[in-house]
């Protein structure tokens, strides 16, 4: 149960951080977003670790297999997922993206050797099914299919499922507190990121662009608390108790809960379509809590 509420309240701060993140990166763009996230993060997480004296003991091969969880899905799977975002747009990019859960379960069932009961597979289906039909009420400017954007996203979702796999791993071989296993997984992310920010930029402050834009760095700020500093960390407590397929699941709320945040900061109607499909992904997360 206890992995099950992480994951819940992993994917509430996603969602409150994909509007932070959205508003941020209309103002000084996506790239320079996603690499301060990260370093805004990493500090929170090491202050955090120092002022409660969290046990940073680690084997090599728990360091390795979190800094491997960070590469591939931090930095791959969100590098894929971005693009996909440029090619085929958010709404049938996250609904691709609801593969997830089920890439997950596969993978954990080939390498982990979890087993999923039926009663679990029913509820992961119907909560994607609601997901489903939530996102593909959402409206963007890209219509046109294409291909590229596509694969993309199935190597976004691939990624972000292969990171759950890396992370559950170093979780099963000893205890590790959440916030120092963040810690490693970001840390591992910054090192391959960071270069590519500087060469490109030609500077090595990520930070520049918020310089005088107070606006951006609340937003930014809101963002790496809620995101990877928190929702990462709930994330990882969620599937180190819990198996990664039904985590993913519950993580892949964030439409649904998005719903009357929308509604609120952005004053939009909901769709009946959509709030149907939201009573739907509920009862299959009901149907994950019951099992």
């Amino acid at each position: 149960m206890l992995g099950e509420l992480a994951a819940l309240v992993t994917a509430l701060l996603w969602s409150g951080t994909s509007i932070a993140f959205t508003e941020a990166s209309v103002r000084v763009g996506s790239f320079h977003v996603n690499i301060s996230r990260l370093v805004i993060a990493f500090l929170l997480l090491v202050i955090t670790i120092v002022v409660f004296g969290f046990d940073i003991k680690m084997s090599a091969n728990q360091i390795f297999n979190l800094g491997m969880s960070g590469f591939i899905g931090l930095v791959i799977g969100d590098t894929f997922l971005f693009k996909a975002f440029q090619y085929i747009g958010a709404r049938i990019s996250m609904l691709i993206m609801a593969l997830v859960p089920a890439l997950s379960a596969i993978l954990a069932y080939i390498f982990l050797g979890e087993i999923i009961l039926p009663i679990q597979v029913l509820g992961m289906i119907i909560t994607i099914a609601g997901i489903a039909i939530v996102v593909l009420q959402r409206k963007d400017n890209k219509v046109k299919p294409d291909y590229r954007g596509i694969f993309y996203a199935f190597m976004g979702a691939v990624g972000q499922a292969g990171g759950l796999i890396f992370a559950k791993l170093a979780f099963n071989e000893a205890d590790l507190n959440g916030f120092v296993a963040t810690s490693i997984r970001i840390a591992a992310s910054i090192i391959f990121i960071y270069p590519v920010f500087v060469i490109i930029n030609r500077t090595p402050n990520p930070f520049y662009k918020f310089i005088g834009d107070k606006k951006a760095q609340s937003y930014m700020l809101a963002g790496s608390v809620f995101g990877p500093y928190l929702g990462i960390t709930f994330s990882l407590i969620a599937i180190s108790y819990t198996q990664v397929g039904i985590a993913s699941t519950l993580m892949a709320t964030p439409p649904i809960i998005m719903l009357p945040m929308v509604k609120f900061y952005y004053k939009e109607e909901i769709p009946m379509l959509s709030v149907i499909g939201a009573f739907i992904a509920v009862a299959g997360v009901a149907l994950l809590f019951l099992a």
